[in-house]
């Protein structure tokens, strides 16, 4: 079992805590930058489930997020809203992104998310 950094628990447990998205972070996960605000899990449930419902073909997938129960015991994932894979000097997706990311994979992180320009 592998052991979960306890600092990076306790801010996802603080973030879960309360109904905020807006604290920074950046994560490295298997080779990925991952930059953006961290999200309690029910609200980032609750946008990935609006935009599959918006969705024409994906609709049928908004309910399996709103209809989860809660998690028991210490958060396992951090729910990034507004987030970027950093590639170079880009971040994909543009507009920002959705991202589920296990505590355990995390290798290295940092407080704060980057910015980035193609200038």
């Amino acid at each position: 079992m592998p052991k979960h950094d306890a600092l990076l628990v306790d801010i996802a447990a603080l973030v879960e805590s309360g109904r905020s998205n807006q604290m920074p972070l950046t994560v490295v996960t298997g080779g990925a930058v991952i930059t953006g605000r961290l999200a309690p899990e029910a609200v980032w449930r609750q946008r990935v489930s609006e935009v599959l419902a918006d969705s024409a073909q994906l609709s049928d997938f908004s309910a399996m997020f709103t209809t989860a129960a809660p998690e028991e015991g210490p958060p396992t994932h951090l729910h990034f809203h507004v987030a970027r894979i950093l590639q170079g000097p880009v971040g994909i997706p543009e507009t920002g992104g959705m991202y589920r990311v296990a505590i355990e994979d995390v290798s290295a992180w940092t407080m704060g998310d980057f910015s980035y320009s193609d200038h």
